[in-house]
């Protein structure tokens, strides 16, 4: 549409049939926005946050409709041209979320009618006739399904087939994500982008006497490793409190294992784990560290230590590459996608290796530097900018428009 504008002859901008051509080229979009909640913005949520912002903002001439399942925070409506619309009840249980989005969401698509549905959380409604863009981050659930209570897996196994195959377009976060999607489901790759992740603002590298300042704050001067994330099996806590435990037993120096994140599902290995560990003096949870805290506490660790057993992108990678901060991470599903050259990988169930790969890290500048300068050219391919332009050429692509703003050719889809 910004063509039309720059090009279009003066007299013809300033006519009906221009107009006309305007209100045709604009679109109205409805996005789920259910998980943008105020101080709790994790992984969806932030995915939620930085893509609708973006589309909002860089789209000043389309109608966004977003669909709360609670009162908003204000702060959440971007721009002028957004709307909240708040469809209850609040959809945190299978039965309630299978009522959301068959019901309300479907009735809200049907009352305002908007070209295009987008769903950030893999999520949509299968009785709603509006072409539908969906988010999926991972399929988590089908790898190991003992890591959902037993009614959200049974919700996911049945639904998430559904969905992706109702959904006219799909945005992976990885490609091995969109590999994993064709090869479970089925599916036509074709209909599936990956658009990745980004970093959020404010995660830059820490001068050394910023490094000391932050580490007397949080540590006591002391270096240290950090996690960032969930404390679930999932993200392998307890195998990593193990590792530290044995590091400790090689390297009885100062450093400390800071672990920054809430705890979430099925959390007793974790707890078995740190009272088992002989070092648990200098391991401590912080808890959920603050949006605007945790690039500071990013910054002035000694490396980022991101063990998960699966994950659908890794956002922590990417941060701790814009902080100059080195990476160890696992070798499996998507993480080495993320992390390319710029991360010591390792097999997340090998203890040992683990400890071996802080131990490498802790002792040799020359890795952790060359690591450092690896992330500051991996991390040139991923921001939030390139994932809402994807996003965006495919909401246009569902509703029948092309990216240029034109209907689709013959034949195209």
């Amino acid at each position: 549409m910004d063509s039309l504008k720059i090009y279009a002859p003066e007299f013809f901008r300033r006519s009906a049939i221009f107009r006309r051509v305007q209100n045709f080229l604009r679109m109205k979009i409805a996005i789920n926005t259910r998980f943008l909640l105020s101080g709790r913005l994790e992984g969806i949520g932030r995915y939620t946050y930085e893509v609708s912002r973006r589309l909002v903002l860089q789209h000043p001439d389309d109608e966004f409709l977003f669909f709360f399942d609670r009162p908003c925070d204000p702060a959440f409506l971007f721009g002028p041209n957004v709307r909240a619309v708040v469809l209850p009840p609040p959809a945190r249980h299978p039965v309630l979320w299978y009522i959301w989005f068959e019901w309300a969401v479907a009735q809200a698509l049907k009352r305002h009618r908007p070209g295009v549905f987008f769903s950030p959380d893999a999520y949509l409604s299968l009785r709603a006739a509006t072409p539908t863009v969906m988010a999926v981050h991972d399929l988590a659930f089908e790898h190991y399904p003992g890591w959902a209570p037993p009614l959200v897996q049974r919700y996911y196994r049945h639904f998430m087939p559904l969905y992706c195959r109702r959904a006219q377009r799909i945005l992976a976060v990885s490609e091995y994500t969109r590999q994993d999607v064709v090869g479970r489901y089925g599916l036509d790759g074709e209909r599936i982008a990956v658009c990745g992740n980004g970093c959020r603002d404010g995660f830059a590298p820490l001068s050394d006497e910023e490094k000391q300042a932050v580490r007397a704050e949080v540590s006591g001067g002391k270096p240290y490793f950090l996690y960032i994330g969930a404390v679930h099996p999932r993200k392998n806590t307890h195998r990593l409190i193990e590792a530290f435990s044995r590091f400790k037993a090689r390297c009885p120096g100062p450093a400390l294992l800071l672990i920054a994140g809430r705890f979430a599902w099925q959390t007793g290995e974790v707890k078995q784990a740190y009272d088992n560990s002989a070092c648990r003096e200098d391991i401590r949870f912080t808890g959920y560290v603050p949006d605007e805290d945790l690039p500071r506490l990013l910054g002035g660790a000694l490396c980022l230590v991101y063990p998960s057993l699966f994950e659908g992108f890794g956002i922590p990678i990417l941060e701790a590459m814009h902080c100059d901060v080195p990476v160890i991470t696992s070798d499996t599903s998507s993480m080495p996608e993320v992390a390319g050259p710029a991360a010591r990988l390792i097999s997340p169930e090998d203890i040992g290796g683990l400890a071996g790969a802080m131990q490498e890290v802790s002792e040799s500048p020359a890795l952790r530097q060359r690591l450092i300068e690896a992330g500051r050219e991996q991390r040139r391919k991923f921001s939030w900018d390139k994932t809402a332009g994807i996003a965006y050429e495919n909401l246009r692509l569902a509703a029948g428009l092309t990216a240029a703003g034109h209907p689709p050719l013959p034949g195209r889809s």
